[in-house]
């Protein structure tokens, strides 16, 4: 079992921002996409299709990291990181429909034919489609700060950027 989400952490992953996912390539070197995700409790969820690199590197390693950005204030972000514990098909792309309402308010395109949408879950408390189980979360910012509770958040656990 992994850490336990916070309040702010489940708002970004809940609101319409962005996230980065980080995996390892066969070489060592890592690899990161842009990507839409959501949340059942406490696991992190996202999709991708079954045979793109990301899913290649996931099913090799499963550690990874997911970098959620806040959208009305870049300087404030979660990074989790963690391994993938499970890796399901999307049967019918039900959950990558679900993100695609939430991000672009419409039915996704369809993709290439014999595409194979695989659900992919950051598991931090049970189970869900592909799981990935966060062991940390750190807080880095442009300043220079790294640790695993910046001096630089509020009472509220939200990252905050100096002023000006």
């Amino acid at each position: 079992m992994g850490i336990a989400l916070n309040d702010e952490i489940r708002r970004l992953l809940d609101g319409r921002h962005f996230a980065v996912l980080a995996t390892i390539n066969p070489d060592g070197g890592p690899q990161t996409s842009a990507m839409w995700v959501a949340r059942d409790g406490d696991d992190v969820l996202f999709s991708t299709v079954a045979g793109r690199r990301k899913h290649r590197n996931l099913e090799r390693d499963p550690r990874a990291s997911v970098t959620v950005i806040d959208s009305a204030d870049p300087y404030n972000y979660v990074e989790l990181r963690g391994r993938v514990t499970a890796m399901d098909e999307d049967v019918g792309r039900a959950f990558d429909t679900g993100l695609s309402w939430k991000y672009d308010g419409r039915d996704p395109d369809p993709d290439r034919p014999g595409a194979k949408a695989e659900g992919i879950s950051i598991d931090h408390a049970g189970e869900a489609s592909l799981a990935l189980t966060t062991s940390a979360e750190l807080a880095v910012d442009f300043f220079g700060t790294t640790g695993q509770r910046s001096d630089r958040r509020d009472e509220r656990g939200i990252h905050q950027r100096p002023r000006q």
